[in-house]
C-alpha cells in the first residue's frame, strides 16, 4: 500500500537536555507532511483558530489534491489522536469490501487474475476517509469540515505544479490510467503524453466534489449523488460496489495497541492495522539486545531477525478484528522474550512460519500511502496515515467527480498464500469477505514517557511503513539522534517473505559485505520510503518537526 505519510504516528518523551539545539523548533505548533502545500494548509488551519486535529484534516484533504496518487477521499485512513485532555482516540477509516465481494472473486477458470484486484472496477473497496475526518473533527476539532474542505477545493480548482515524484509515478502508471476515460482526460496532454514535472494539474471536478461535501455534508458523498454516480459507473463496467455499500460505511473507534520500549510507552493503531501490533512486537524483541552499543552490521542483523519473526506472525494471525481473532499476546513482553531467544547473533536464521503467542484462543483485540503528523502546545498530537493503496489506486476516476477510487481489495489475501502487489503473503485471517476491512501496514503510533507525549512519527511505503517507523524510533531512543538526523540514516526492511533484506546502499560496502557473510540475501536500494516526525524537546520547550529527505516535503510550525 502506498500511503500518504500521515497515518503512522509515534510520540516519544525525551529527558530534558538530551537533544541539541541544531534542529529548528517551534513553541506552539508543528506539522510535517510530504508536500509543502499540505503543510501550509495545516498551519493555516491552526492560525484560523484550529488545533492539531483540524490541522491534520486540512493537510489530509490537501494531500488528496496535490498528492492524489497516494491518497484521497476515494480511499481510507487511520488516526491516532492524543487530545489535550489526555484522551486517546484511534479512528479506523479503513476501506470495506462491498457486500457482493467473496473470497474467490478474482479466480477465472480456477486461476488467479492478479490484475483484477489492482486495476479497474473490481479493485475498489468502500472508501472511508471522509467519515473518519468527520468523526475526528466532531470529537476533538474546533473547525468544521467545510472550513477545511474549501481551501483544498481552491487549490484543486486553480491547479498546482507537479513535482518530480508525482510526474514519475504518473509516467510509470500511464498505460493503466489511459484505460479509463476520466483518468486519461485529467492526466494526459492533447498529444496523449502524460503531464510532466512543472506542468499544472487542474482538477475542477474534484474541486466541485469538495465544495458539494462542504455545502451538503458527507451524506452527499455516502448517501447522495456521489454514491449514485459510483454505482452507475460500476454497473456499467463490471464492478460490484453499490450505493448501499457507500451508505453503510461506518468509521469505527478502536482501542489502541499498547506496548513499551526502554521505558517509553507506545500507543499505536490496532487491527486491521498490522503496524501497531508489529511495531510494538519488534521493539520489545529488540529490547533484549544492546542496540546502542552494536556496530552497524550487528545492529542491522538483530533488528532484521526480529522483523522476520514479526512478519511471519503478521502473515498468519492478522486481519480485521471484526471477523477474525487477533491475539493480544503478539505484544506480550514474555512472547517477545521468547522470540528474542530464537535470534542467533552469528548467522541469519530461516523462519519457517508463525509462532504461537500466549492466550491466543481467548485474549483478542476488540472488534501507497501518505503520512502526516501535527502537534500543538495545548497537548493535541495527531498521527494520520491515509491511502488509496498502489499509485493512483484502481486508476479509475469516477466520471464527473474527480475522485480516484482505491484498489484496496488487493490488500486482502486475494488467494491465501499468494503474494499481493507488495509481495506480502496473507492467510485465512485476511481472506476476502463482505463488509470486511483488509489488513494494512499503516502504523500511526504515539510514544509517551511519564504520561506525556514527545515524538510523533509515521511513514509511507507499503509494508516498509512499519520498519521505517521502527527505525526512526530506535534512531532517536537508542542513538540519541534528533528527528531530522534520524531520518537521514540509511534504512533496511525484511518482511519474512520473500526472504531478502531490502537495504539502502548508503550503509557502505563493508557493512553490506558483513551482512552477506551472516547469511542475508541483500536487495540493494538507492532509497525507499517517506517518514515524518515531530519531537518535543523538553529542554527548549519546543516542537521539532522533521520530514524525510528522500521525498519532497515540508515541516513548519509556530
Amino acid at each position: 500500500m502506498k500511503r500518504s505519510c500521515l497515518c503512522l504516528l509515534a510520540i516519544i518523551l525525551l529527558p530534558a537536555g538530551l537533544l541539541s539545539s541544531a534542529e529548528k523548533g517551534y513553541p506552539t505548533f508543528a506539522a510535517a507532511t510530504v508536500h509543502p502545500l499540505a503543510t501550509q494548509a495545516a498551519l493555516q488551519a491552526y492560525e484560523k483558530g484550529g488545533n492539531a486535529i483540524d490541522a491534520a484534516v486540512a493537510a489530509g484533504l490537501t494531500l488528496g489534491v496535490v498528492d492524489g496518487h497516494n491518497s484521497g477521499i476515494g480511499g481510507g485512513c487511520f488516526f491516532v489522536i492524543r487530545a489535550a485532555d489526555g484522551t486517546l482516540t484511534c479512528i479506523d477509516g479503513r476501506e470495506m469490501a462491498p457486500a457482493k465481494a467473496h473470497r474467490d472473486m478474482y479466480l477465472v477458470d480456477g486461476k488467479l487474475d492478479p490484475e483484477a484486484s489492482r486495476t479497474g472496477a473490481l479493485a475498489s473497496a468502500v472508501p472511508g476517509a471522509l467519515r473518519a475526518y468527520e468523526r475526528a473533527l466532531k470529537k476533538h476539532g474546533k473547525l468544521s469540515l467545510a472550513d477545511l474542505l474549501l481551501p483544498a477545493a481552491t487549490i484543486a480548482e486553480q491547479g498546482f505544479l507537479l513535482d518530480e515524484v508525482y510526474a514519475r509515478k504518473l509516467a510509470a502508471t500511464a498505460d493503466k490510467l489511459k484505460k479509463f476515460p476520466a483518468s486519461a482526460a485529467l492526466f494526459f496532454k492533447a498529444d496523449g503524453s502524460p503531464l510532466q514535472k512543472g506542468d499544472k494539474l487542474v482538477q475542477k471536478d474534484l474541486a466541485a466534489t469538495y465544495r458539494a461535501v462542504a455545502e451538503q455534508g458527507t451524506k452527499w458523498f455516502y448517501e447522495g449523488p456521489f454514491a449514485t454516480q459510483v454505482e452507475t459507473w460500476m454497473s456499467q463496467n463490471g464492478g460490484i460496489l453499490t450505493a448501499a455499500d457507500m451508505a453503510g460505511y461506518v468509521a469505527k473507534e478502536r482501542e489502541p495497541v499498547r506496548a513499551s520500549y526502554r521505558g517509553y510507552d507506545i500507543v499505536a493503531m490496532p487491527p486491521p492495522s498490522s503496524g501497531g501490533v508489529h511495531l510494538g512486537q519488534i521493539l520489545q524483541i529488540m529490547e533484549h539486545f544492546p542496540i546502542r552499543d552494536m556496530k552497524d552490521a550487528a545492529r542491522v542483523h538483530v533488528i532484521t531477525e526480529a522483523m522476520k519473526l514479526a512478519f511471519a506472525d503478521r502473515a498468519y494471525w492478522l486481519g480485521d478484528p471484526d471477523f477474525v481473532r487477533v491475539p493480544r499476546g503478539l505484544v506480550d513482553p514474555a512472547y517477545a522474550r521468547e522470540l528474542a531467544g530464537k535470534i542467533d547473533l552469528h548467522k541469519a536464521t530461516p523462519v519457517k512460519g508463525h509462532h504461537t503467542p500466549p492466550r491466543w484462543e481467548g485474549d483478542i483485540f476488540g472488534k501507497h500511502t501518505t503520512f502526516l503528523c501535527t502537534a500543538d502546545a495545548e497537548g493535541n498530537w495527531v498521527a494520520l496515515n491515509q491511502t488509496i493503496n498502489t499509485a493512483f489506486g484502481s486508476k479509475v476516476i469516477v466520471p464527473g467527480t474527480g475522485v480516484l477510487l482505491n484498489d484496496e481489495m488487493d490488500d486482502f489475501a486475494v488467494q491465501p498464500g499468494v503474494p499481493n502487489a507488495f509481495k506480502l503473503i496473507g492467510a485465512e485471517a485476511n481472506a476476502i469477505a463482505p463488509g470486511k476491512r483488509p489488513l494494512s501496514s499503516m502504523s500511526p503510533t504515539i510514544l509517551f514517557k511519564d504520561g506525556r507525549p514527545v515524538l510523533v512519527t509515521g511513514a509511507a511505503g507499503g509494508p516498509t511503513i512499519i520498519t521505517q517507523a521502527l527505525l526512526l524510533i530506535s534512531n532517536v531512543i537508542d542513538r540519541d539522534l534528533e528527528p531530522n538526523a534520524a531520518l537521514r540514516q540509511p534504512r533496511f526492511h525484511h518482511q519474512w517473505a520473500p526472504d531478502e533484506l531490502k537495504i539502502e546502499k548508503a550503509f557502505g560496502t563493508e557493512t553490506l559485505a558483513e551482512l552477506e557473510k551472516l547469511g542475508h540475501a541483500l536487495d540493494r536500494s538507492s532509497g525507499f520510503g517517506a517518514c515524518q516526525a515531530i519531537l518535543w524537546d523538553e529542554s527548549r520547550k519546543e516542537l521539532i518537526p522533521a520530514h524525510d529527505p528522500r521525498v519532497p516535503g515540508l515541516s513548519l510550525g509556530r
